[in-house]
């Protein structure tokens, strides 16, 4: 059989692929910004054992287009849980997988959280989602044409002046109690069909809405949904199509556990490091290094806060679990900055304690070694240190 006749024919957009074995059993389910050339690069010389095995067992491709690798992804996530495909699923443990929950709050956040956390949350979920970069990118655009917060409900309206995310156009406002709760609603409602593959009705129904708008003289409203609708006609998804959805490693096997720690003297040539363990074992290809911009002095907390923002603007791999060297301000910090994020990743602090002879462990109690902590724990505070010996020797070579 010849390998051409499964992409030969394909398109060359944005859509799912649905591979089959000879008994017509979806075997994988992928997405793609363009499906023929992604299909095709299955049949390349250069395939790891695992695409080899998939490969063989491939009789049939069928796919669906899309509009956009955001409504790929979207349709990706509803047809692995239909149809839940072994090469998908294969020594995955679906706890790991991500889901995006929209809360059951006054003003309902989005935000993401692993299988094995949710069933804790009172709300809609969709997914699994099996790639933490995509579908962190992918809200990004989603809260670009339909802005939602963040903020949890004990926070609504307490802040003293707005936060970073409304002075941007992605918060609506709860955070100063400005928020227009019936506009509100009506971009989670549309946020929530668009999971449900609903994007023609969503178009429908707000073509109406700016007609209506346009009628009672409402321009204001009705130009802010004309750019609405021509957003999600043409779904800005340039990061998304760049990522790869098949580059899978033996590492999803164990969990990424991510340590950080902050080097400094007096608030000098300071440093951060972000180390990576996968179970008990460290993989320092993934380990990153900070050189502390924002933050002047001595401010231990503040330079964690810098560290862990530059980390998500990144569309590294999500961890499993974060830990930080340092107690519950430094692990208050660490929530604050996920919760911006929309993430429920859980965070553990360990305290030295005042004498610095004790390891405390704070947070989000985990079935984690606290050997491996520990291990963790060590390692991020080496790293930091000799980044930061490092800088410290730099300026005096420069002196």
């Amino acid at each position: 059989m010849k390998k051409e006749k499964h992409y030969k024919k394909l398109p060359e957009e944005p859509g799912v692929y649905l591979m089959k074995n000879e008994d017509d059993e979806i075997i994988y389910v992928g997405k793609a910004a363009n499906l023929k050339e992604r299909v095709k690069s299955y049949f390349s010389k250069n395939k790891n054992r695992k695409i080899k095995k998939l490969v063989k067992e491939i009789n049939k491709i069928d796919f669906k287009k899309t509009g956009s690798v955001v409504e790929a992804l979207i349709l990706e996530a509803k047809l692995i849980k239909k149809h839940k495909p072994f090469f998908n699923i294969k020594e995955k443990d679906n706890r790991s997988f991500l889901y995006v929950a929209i809360t059951n709050e006054e003003f309902p956040r989005v935000i993401l959280v692993r299988g094995r956390n949710k069933d804790e949350i009172d709300g809609e979920l969709f997914g699994p989602f099996t790639s933490s970069s995509d579908i962190r990118e992918a809200l990004r655009i989603i809260r670009k044409i339909f802005p939602y917060s963040l903020h949890k409900e004990s926070k609504i309206g307490t802040f003293k002046r707005p936060c970073m995310d409304y002075q941007i156009g992605l918060c609506p406002g709860t955070c100063v109690d400005k928020a227009d709760k019936k506009e509100y609603m009506e971009n989670i409602k549309n946020i929530k069909k668009l999971f449900k593959g609903k994007k023609k009705n969503i178009l429908k129904d707000l073509q109406e809405r700016m007609e209506k708008a346009a009628e009672k003289k409402e321009y204001e409203k009705a130009g802010k949904i004309k750019k609405q609708i021509g957003a999600l006609q043409h779904i800005q998804d340039i990061a998304l199509i760049k990522n790869d959805d098949i580059k899978k490693t033996n590492k999803n096997k164990e969990e990424r556990i991510e340590g950080y720690d902050i080097s400094n003297i007096s608030g000098k040539l300071a440093a951060g490091s972000m180390v990576v363990f996968y179970g008990n074992k460290p993989d320092k290809s993934e380990y990153r290094k900070f050189k502390i911009r924002t933050v002047k002095k001595a401010n231990d907390v503040g330079m964690m806060k810098e560290v862990l923002e530059r980390r998500f603007k990144n569309t590294w791999p999500l961890p499993d679990l974060i830990l930080v060297d340092g107690g519950k301000p430094q692990v208050n910090t660490a929530k604050r900055v996920l919760e911006k994020e929309g993430l429920g990743i859980p965070v553990v602090g360990i305290a030295k304690g005042k004498e610095r002879k004790k390891n405390e462990i704070i947070g989000d109690k985990k079935q984690i070694n606290k050997k491996t902590l520990i291990k963790v724990r060590d390692e991020a505070h080496r790293f930091a240190l000799k980044y930061h010996k490092k800088l410290r020797q730099k300026e005096m070579t420069q002196s």
